[in-house]
């Protein structure tokens, strides 16, 4: 009776974890019962917010302006307009080549086309010259992505650097 009672349980567990399998949760778009975004979630605890250090807001004011806004934060350029946000592909030297798609977004630089992001977007290039954003810069060509307000370290363990 007790190896019985233990099948009829793993069974049960095992139909259970069958049904948040990852197809599952495609096919539910999440919103099954047992489909939770977070571990947290799982738990009956508010998701953590995930903290993107990639992520540049700057002026969207077209090949014209010359106002080189640039902010770790969403606001307005120096020229009065709202800045665009977007999230650094790479850094060469002290400039970031942004993916201004969609807020959110995670794409890669086009390996096949370096001016296009993977989402098809023409990329944008920021000069970090003076912006008083610190960064990170491996080498000639880094993709660690990382910007902050602060020194602090890189996702790689460099320190950040301000030029």
């Amino acid at each position: 009776m007790k190896k019985i009672s233990v099948l009829v349980v793993g069974v049960l567990t095992l139909l259970v974890f069958a049904g948040c399998c990852p197809m599952h949760k495609r096919q539910m778009a999440g919103k099954g019962a047992c489909c939770v975004a977070t571990p947290q979630a799982a738990m009956g605890q508010p998701a953590k917010e995930v903290v993107r250090n990639d992520v540049l807001y700057s002026c969207d004011c077209g090949a014209a302006c010359q106002c080189n806004s640039v902010s770790t934060t969403a606001g307005n350029c120096t020229c009065g307009k709202a800045m665009k946000w977007g999230h650094i592909l790479k850094v060469e030297g002290d400039e970031a080549l942004l993916c201004t798609c969609d807020e959110g977004c995670k794409c890669q630089l086009n390996e096949a086309d370096a001016n296009k992001c993977a989402c098809g977007k023409e990329v944008k290039r920021v000069s970090l010259k003076d912006t008083g954003i610190f960064f990170c810069n491996c080498g000639g060509s880094c993709r660690c992505n990382t910007v902050s307000d602060e020194a602090g370290p890189c996702k790689c363990g460099m320190a950040l650097k301000q030029h």
